[in-house]
Order: C-alpha cells, then sequence, then structure tokens
C-alpha cells in the first residue's frame, strides 16, 4: 500500500488495516471521470497489486477490452462456483483468444459433488446466502490476498445497494481499495460500447438473461422487468454478497 496512508484502528487502538490517506480526494476527483480513465489511474497506483473479479457479464467483458490496451498483465479471476453456465465457461476461453488474456478459475475447496454431500444436497434452493458465501465469498477472500485494490463492473442503476458505493472507496468488508469503473454507466452505454469494440459476450444475454450467474439461481426475464429479476426469482435475496452494504448477507 502506498506510504501516504492511514492505519484504521479498533477501540482497543490495534491496528488492522491500513487504508490510502487519499482515497476522498481521490474519489472526488474521478467522480465525473470515465472508465478508461478510472482504469488508468487504478492502474498507476496498485499495479501490479491490482486484481478484477469478473462473472463474465457484458460489464466485465466491456472493462477485460478496456484493460487489454491499458495493461493487460492485471490479475482477472472468476469465481468458479461449480454451478455456472455452459456458455459462460466458454466465453472464458473467447476472451482468451480475442485478447490473449487468460482468466484465472478461482474455486471453493470442495467440489459441486464434495460439497452437496456434506449438506445433503445442494444449498441453493434452501440456504441460498450459504451457498453463495461458501462458494464465492470465501474463495474471494483468499483470492484477494496480497492485493492493494479490486476492480469491480458494477453499475450504479444496477441496486439500491450498488447505487451507494463510490467509484473509489475503500472495501471494509475485505480491507482493499475497490474500483468501480462502471458506476456511472447505464445497460445502454454497456451495449453500446460492446457493439462498438467487437467485445466478446455470453449468448445468454440475446436469450432473455440480462444478468448471469449460477445456473439454479438465474432466470430469463421478461421484457420490461428489473435485470436482475432473474437472480434468486422468488427470494427475498438480492445479492451474492460480493457487492452488498449488508454484511448479514453474508
Amino acid at each position: 500500500m502506498d506510504v501516504d496512508s492511514k492505519a484504521n484502528q479498533s477501540a482497543d487502538g490495534a491496528v488492522s488495516v491500513v487504508i490510502p490517506a487519499d482515497l476522498e480526494e481521490v474519489a472526488n476527483r474521478l467522480r465525473d471521470a470515465g472508465p478508461e480513465e478510472i482504469l488508468r489511474w487504478a492502474v498507476d497506483r496498485f499495479y501490479p497489486k491490482l486484481t478484477m473479479a469478473t462473472a463474465f457479464g457484458a460489464e466485465g467483458c466491456a472493462i477485460i477490452h478496456m484493460l487489454a490496451e491499458i495493461e493487460p498483465r492485471v490479475r482477472i479471476f472468476n469465481l468458479d462456483t461449480g454451478y455456472q453456465f455452459r456458455e459462460t465457461l466458454e466465453l472464458r476461453d473467447r476472451i482468451a483468444e480475442k485478447y490473449g488474456i487468460e482468466v484465472e478459475m478461482i474455486r471453493p475447496a470442495t467440489t459441486v459433488a464434495e460439497y452437496e454431500a456434506i449438506h445433503g444436497g445442494p444449498l441453493y434452493g434452501t440456504h441460498p446466502d450459504r451457498c453463495c458465501h461458501d462458494r464465492k465469498i470465501l474463495p474471494l477472500r483468499q483470492a484477494i490476498i496480497g492485493y492493494d485494490g479490486w476492480i469491480s463492473s458494477i453499475r450504479g442503476d444496477q441496486s439500491k445497494d450498488r447505487a451507494n458505493t463510490p467509484k473509489v472507496g475503500w472495501d471494509k468488508k475485505f480491507n482493499l481499495v475497490k474500483i468501480n469503473p462502471l458506476l456511472n454507466w447505464t445497460k445502454k452505454d454497456v451495449w453500446t460500447y460492446v457493439v462498438a469494440n467487437d467485445v466478446p459476450y455470453n449468448p445468454l444475454h440475446d436469450a432473455g438473461y440480462p444478468s448471469i450467474g449460477c445456473w439454479p439461481c438465474t432466470q430469463p426475464v421478461a421484457p420490461g422487468d428489473d435485470e436482475r429479476a432473474g437472480r434468486w426469482a422468488g427470494k427475498a435475496k438480492t445479492e451474492c454478497g460480493l457487492h452488498s452494504l449488508d454484511s448479514s448477507q453474508l
């Protein structure tokens, strides 16, 4: 982490993490910046201790295209729960072919078969929060060890939690700086960029899946519905926990 930083101390005075002292100033300076400017700042500030998590959504693929031009050596990883769509996994190969970027697959400690055997069956239908925690949150915590900043592809208009996220800020859940270069973009902005730059994307988007996660918890949506309506449909759950502000979802 940069030397111009400040320690975050607990009530007893113990130092827990080190937070860059100028994050608020940076966030204000980049408030109206475009994605490429934000990514260049992140690369200049944090690379090689900069990483990106992607679920291979259209937003993530757009950022990969930008990083391929700015700094293709940034480590990019996917949290492979074992429940991903075949089309999602095939997209990884198409990205590697186009950009020469091999997205690293981060997997849980147990295979799907082992996990379901331990719990007497799948948890995604009965305890989806637990399933996300075990197969996404825990692997993410391991994947970001040693990194000072991580890039996400969330948009502010996707949910209330995401709207309250700064473009650049301290992620206290994972103890590093989180960079959200597409925060001010709309769905239209993303697809305009994808089409204009011939960015590879998941064909499920053309089949009524605007937001794609694990296959057991993702459904197509009707025209005009909220783009995340197909995620955990029929449940109160709206986030896997990576980007929610409510730590109780973990």
